[in-house]
């Protein structure tokens, strides 16, 4: 792999150990996928954030990291943590779990790293260009941006998208490559998809089936970002597919090469029965929205379903801090409130501990979350839209 004679002085440890070793990582990486060259990022995220998931291994890491000077190069954002960071006492979190969570934020703090934990950095503030070089971690969010953005990213893993905010770039191979963006298999869909559910439902179909390629859609004949957020987030958690393409809908769907691909239909059928089959539970304890976490157009909509409405069980939906600041100001969060539900900033039920909680059945229109939510958090599932999930807590 070429490198540059800055490169060079990095990797020799001219510019400290802890560049050296963060730059070694990244051309251990590059040497794996034959990367010809190292290239320049216009932003990171960062995943392994929440203490749930990191440990105190991961947090000694960070602490170490930071307390030696490390500092980004590059724009950098963080995957959700495991509790919202401010209301966490009202919510219930766990004041153990809270204090360490909250070493974990103040070390990538001291990296310079903006301490926006959310699974939608798009929708708060970070948004890439067309075509943009990028390194995102978070399966949905990597994408988001490949697939609806049409930014270039490999799914990074969390020390390996930490090393190319600390250096600023990431090995040239994969995705970024042009000629590996090509799709592989024609997904034809025969079905109504009106929910955000439903997106989800297919997402969580297709990628059981297609595993790791990238698929070319037809048929779906009007999508929101929304609803293609909630199908590549199932598709990434279900299989492993970090870019799709849609007809007519997605940047780079009419510039790819779709001759003599292999085609799988996919029909009502195929939909009712992932619904089935992600429901393992009867009577949801909670209802959460917002994964990956909403946007305000989601967030509206949960309001005007409980205005003047009083809840039952719980309902949160969870989103990033600014589109929750955003939501306070048109007045959502106050009806929501009001309610008895609550929008939860900065986490998603994935990452964080609701089964010490007291939660055993959580209701969710995410196909990914019905995915992860039995094994990471013990989890009985009610899979549904949103209509039906909220009818059932009041």
């Amino acid at each position: 792999m070429y490198l540059t004679k800055e490169e060079e002085k990095t990797l020799n440890g001219e510019k400290g150990k802890v560049l050296e070793r963060m730059f070694r990582l990244l051309v251990r990486l590059g040497d794996i996928y034959g990367a010809d060259k190292m290239i320049p990022v216009g932003s990171v995220q960062v995943a392994g954030v929440s203490y749930k998931s990191i440990g105190d291994p991961g947090t000694e890491f960070l602490e170490d990291l930071a307390s030696k000077g490390a500092k980004v190069k590059v724009l950098t954002y963080l995957n959700p943590a495991g509790m919202d960071l401010e209301n966490w006492k009202e919510l219930g979190f766990p004041k153990d779990f809270a204090k360490n969570q909250l070493r974990i934020m103040d070390a990538f703090k001291k990296m310079g790293i903006v301490v926006t934990s959310t699974c939608t950095p798009y929708l708060a503030g970070n948004l890439p260009r067309f075509r943009e070089h990028i390194a995102w971690s978070e399966s949905s969010a990597v994408s988001f941006s490949n697939s609806v953005i049409g930014a270039r990213t490999n799914r990074e893993g969390g020390p390996s998208a930490l090393a190319a905010a600390l250096c600023g770039v990431t090995p040239n191979y994969g995705l970024h490559l042009w000629e590996n963006r090509q799709p592989n298999i024609q997904i034809d869909v025969d079905a109504d998809l009106e929910f955000n559910s439903d997106f989800g439902a297919l997402g969580y179909y297709v990628g059981k089936q297609i595993k790791n390629k990238i698929p070319y859609f037809s048929g779906i004949k009007d999508a929101n970002t929304d609803q293609l957020k909630a199908l590549g987030a199932a598709m990434a958690a279900s299989g492993a597919v970090a870019l799709y393409h849609v007809e007519g809908l997605t940047p780079e769907a009419d510039l790819v090469e779709k001759k003599g691909l292999e085609t799988m239909p996919v029909g009502k059928k195929e939909i009712k029965e992932t619904y089935e089959k992600l429901s393992t539970g009867k009577k949801p304890d909670i209802v959460i929205f917002g994964c990956p976490h909403a946007s305000l157009r989601e967030i509206s909509a949960l309001a005007e379903k409980l205005e003047g409405k009083k809840l039952k069980k719980p309902i949160w939906i969870c989103t990033s801090r600014m589109v929750k600041e955003a939501a306070e100001r048109m007045g959502y969060d106050e009806i929501i409130t009001k309610a008895g539900g609550s929008i939860v900033a900065d986490t998603c039920m994935v990452v964080s501990p609701i089964e010490k909680m007291g939660y055993k059945t959580t209701g969710v229109n995410s196909g990914k979350a019905a995915n992860y939510l039995p094994g990471f958090c013990k989890q009985e599932v009610c899979f549904a839209n949103i209509n039906d999930l909220v009818e059932g807590q009041l």
